[in-house]
């Protein structure tokens, strides 16, 4: 019996170290959770080259805290694309409202999600770019769980994000630690990090890890995500993000 209550007992400790993060963030209101969705900043950031005065074939991804509440917890992340000579910009995510979830859409690639601005996560230019438009288009409509979306554990935007990184050579992105989902692997339980410097195993999206040069050391645990980089020295924190360096931004 005192083994069983211990046990529990650091369950609970562990769950509430991991929901600190979340906590903070709400509590000191660092989360847009009021206003209504169609109210909130949309507008671009002036990240993304202008398409008018820029033909290169273009590809980035970019992350931004979830809507509402869920921004605590994690992000959503889309990946846009201007083919060479184009004069606007594709995105392709997944949206939990819509029927299949996958959207492939001209729209503004580096606006705001829903109050929360954008971090730039890669950017691929020139003939890397044109390479890799045609495939990100097909990986996107071969992803296999068009039909369902999870918030947790996945599949989700952001399980559909690392399936598309990992379905394209050379397209080497690393996520966020609070971007939730992207740990779901479709089919197995072992694949290469998304950075494409390393491998993670997990079960279901619950539970996992993920050793790589550029992701570090990460441990997953119900979704909620922790670990160390070394490379670029910043721990990796639940709710919070990183606490150091910044990512490095993918580039080709």
């Amino acid at each position: 019996m005192k083994i069983l209550l211990r046990w529990l007992l650091s369950l609970v400790a562990l769950l509430a170290l991991l929901l600190a993060g979340p906590v903070w963030l709400l509590a000191s209101n660092q989360v847009v959770t009021d206003g209504h969705w169609s109210s909130l900043d949309r507008s671009s950031a002036g990240i993304a080259p202008d398409p008018v005065v820029n033909a290169e074939a273009v590809v980035q991804v970019y992350s931004a805290r979830a809507y509402n509440w869920r921004g605590a917890f994690g992000e959503h992340i889309w990946i846009a694309t201007k083919a060479e000579n184009a004069d606007s910009y594709r995105l392709h995510q997944v949206l939990s409202w819509r029927r299949p979830t996958v959207v492939s859409s001209v729209d503004t690639p580096d606006r705001a999600w829903f109050g929360n601005p954008p971090t730039l996560l890669a950017d691929y230019r020139g003939d890397a770019a044109v390479l890799m438009i045609p495939q990100i288009e097909a990986a996107a409509a071969d992803y296999p769980q068009a039909e369902l979306y999870r918030v947790w554990p996945g599949p989700n935007s952001n399980s559909f994000i690392a399936w598309v990184i990992r379905e394209v050579p050379g397209f080497e992105v690393t996520l966020p630690v609070t971007a939730i989902g992207k740990d779901y692997i479709f089919n197995g339980v072992l694949a290469p990090a998304p950075s494409g410097s390393g491998y993670q195993l997990s079960l279901g999206g619950v539970v996992g890890i993920i050793l790589a040069l550029e992701e570090g050391l990460e441990l997953n645990f119900l979704g909620l995500s922790f670990g160390i980089d070394v490379m670029r020295p910043a721990l990796k924190l639940p709710g919070i993000g990183r606490l150091g360096m910044p990512a490095k931004v993918s580039k080709g």
